[in-house]
């Protein structure tokens, strides 16, 4: 499998410890652009202990991202992290399922000879067997990949044929990319952690309050992305690492944007069919 920063911008973060009721993203009534020693700009590493309350200054505005979380994000949260925390089980009745399901959403008109067959490297995986595969990122790998298929089938289809833009020789494997995808969204996120220590990962929370999908929706953007920086960079095989920060660096430049309130609200979603 291959090997799977915030851009700085001109906004600047102003830092309070405050307790809030609710984790909402709200009017902040404590943040002053005149006091200079609660403001810094740059990379979002001072997110640590003691702060219970991000501001951040938004079109001439200060809002307020709480680290302290609501029940309802809680549980949001508790059910993706055990998502990302199930391993493929290729012995398991569901998972055996969701592979299936997945070749019927990406080839619906041909039958599948088996669980390990052949077939499969059409899709892009490195042998005749997936469950191999998915060692790096799990389970929510095959999820966001049926995801992608079912939600956005035209995009998904363009991608794994190849059928935009001037192609390389040596193209990168479609379903192992969705893998490294996966993986790479679950480092920038750190949802694992205890606190947050990016702001990227503050944002996302209050997306993935307002939608239980966010992370299979980013996940969909982060593909097309990679495929568009692949294109521009007129990248090959060799050079998918690289393709893949930028395409980091792309989405937590877009994540951190003003009015991008939703994963739908970033520009590159735009590029999904």
């Amino acid at each position: 499998m291959m090997s799977p920063g915030r851009t700085q911008g001109s906004s600047c973060v102003a830092i309070r410890t405050i307790s809030p009721s609710s984790s909402s993203v709200s009017r902040c009534p404590h943040a002053s652009a005149s006091s200079s020693d609660d403001v810094t700009c740059g990379t979002p590493t001072w997110i640590g202990r003691g702060l219970t309350c991000v501001c951040f200054k938004r079109k001439g505005t200060y809002e307020r991202i709480c680290i302290n979380l609501t029940p309802n994000q809680e549980e949001r949260l508790r059910r993706l992290r055990h998502r990302m925390k199930v391993y493929f089980d290729a012995s398991r009745p569901d998972h055996q399922e969701a592979l299936r399901a997945l070749w019927s959403a990406t080839y619906p008109d041909q039958e599948l000879h088996g669980l390990i067959s052949e077939q499969w490297k059409e899709m892009g995986w490195q042998g005749r067997d997936p469950s191999t595969d998915f060692r790096g990122a799990g389970f929510i790998s095959l999820e966001n990949l049926l995801f992608f298929a079912k939600t956005f089938s035209t995009s998904f289809q363009l991608l794994l044929k190849k059928q935009r833009g001037k192609r390389a020789a040596w193209e990168y494997p479609f379903a192992v990319a969705g893998v490294n995808i996966t993986f790479m969204i679950m480092q920038m996120l750190d949802l694992d952690a205890t606190k947050p220590r990016t702001f990227v990962r503050a944002v996302f929370l209050q997306m993935l309050s307002e939608n239980e999908w966010a992370f299979d929706l980013l996940y969909c953007v982060a593909f097309v992305v990679m495929d568009k920086q692949w294109l521009d960079r007129n990248a090959t095989y060799m050079e998918f690492n690289e393709v893949l920060k930028s395409t980091r660096a792309q989405l937590e430049k877009e994540l951190l944007m003003d009015d991008v309130l939703r994963i739908e609200d970033m520009p590159s979603y735009g590029l999904l069919c």
